[in-house]
């Protein structure tokens, strides 16, 4: 019998990958709650190729209110309940923090309350590696290491999932806490790096490479593990077909909460980004290295997670690293309409 998965933020650019490629992939059912915040836009799903409506349901709702009985009764008995909606424009959520961290706990609230009340086989809560902190040179993040969240974005995240925690713990709600890396791909807000960088190679502009000035007159350069979102979204889909709730029981031994880092296969510098953009789409970059922390004050130098524990789960990424970049790059170029703000 197939399950039905509700996903939160599914108009958003993670969540209609997800969607893309569980219609692909499974014969779930999905219901899609969102409120169509910021970056939501229903083209997310009806530019998918192979969209199918029959086994689709959009329920409009904005995630700041609880979702009450009437809505409930529509949606029906879930199986998982995926909580990816969030606001994640870091600059956004330094020029607005009291708008953006509200939004972001409370509608965790709202879904874990709701997830309390309809007892879902698992739930999910979608979080960043940016609760960690800038990864020093050579050191990956692993899973339950201590939250250090550099702005307002990366600290309202890490208090989603310790929310998160206190239900699986109090409520014995099947949460499972996963953290990614950066993601990229198709129909990506132009705001994000990576839209933002073809862009600018397509016109001409000057691109800002976020780097360190060393005393020895050397930049270091700014670096992330990028992840395509369908993969990240097989990540999540391997999760839940695969791997068991870890459920909380009182005494000296017990586990802790099911955790897992969703990183990609390789760490790419920002520079090293911008010259593969620029040989796929065959022009000369124009770019301008500059301090980070005097251009972009609460962002971080370098993220990095180890995805050891998932990939010992029996999980690989399906899409290389080169690969997503290729798509990515190719289509955005075939469609310049998503590269308007």
């Amino acid at each position: 019998m197939s399950k039905k998965v509700l996903l939160t933020g599914g108009l958003g650019f993670i969540g209609s990958h997800s969607v893309e490629h569980w219609l692909k992939n499974t014969d779930w059912d999905i219901v899609v709650v969102d409120g169509l915040r910021f970056s939501g836009r229903i083209e997310r799903l009806t530019d998918i190729e192979g969209y199918d409506p029959s086994r689709v349901s959009i329920v409009w709702h904005d995630l700041q209110a609880p979702l009450h009985s009437q809505l409930a009764s529509t949606i029906g008995d879930v199986d998982y309940i995926v909580n990816m909606a969030s606001d994640s424009h870091v600059d956004r959520s330094i020029t607005h923090p009291v708008d953006f961290v509200q939004n972001n706990v409370n509608l965790t609230l709202n879904m874990l309350e709701y997830a309390r009340e309809v007892r879902p086989e698992k739930f999910i809560q979608v979080s960043t590696d940016e609760v960690y902190g800038p990864a020093p040179v050579g050191h990956d993040h692993k899973e339950g290491e201590p939250h250090r969240p550099s702005n307002p974005y990366s600290a309202s995240k890490s208090a989603q999932e310790s929310i998160a925690y206190s239900y699986w713990r109090t409520y014995n709600v099947p949460v499972t806490i996963t953290n990614t890396m950066n993601n990229f791909g198709e129909r990506q807000h132009p705001e994000k790096y990576v839209p933002m960088v073809i862009k600018k190679i397509m016109s001409g502009e000057v691109i800002d490479i976020h780097s360190k000035p060393n005393e020895d007159k050397s930049w270091t350069i700014g670096s992330r593990v990028w992840l395509h979102a369908r993969n990240h979204a097989d990540a999540i889909q391997h999760i839940l077909d695969n791997i068991d709730v870890i459920w909380y029981e009182d005494g000296e031994s017990t586990p802790d909460i099911q955790r897992f880092d969703v990183a990609g296969e390789q760490e790419i510098d920002n520079l090293q980004i911008v010259n593969m953009i620029a040989d796929i789409i065959g022009k000369e970059p124009v770019y301008e290295l500059v301090d980070f922390h005097s251009s972009r004050p609460g962002h971080d130098l370098r993220y990095s997670l180890d995805g050891t524990k998932l990939k010992e789960d029996g999980w690989n990424a399906p899409i290389s690293v080169a690969e997503s970049f290729r798509r990515t790059v190719e289509w955005t170029m075939s469609r310049p309409d998503w590269l308007v703000e």
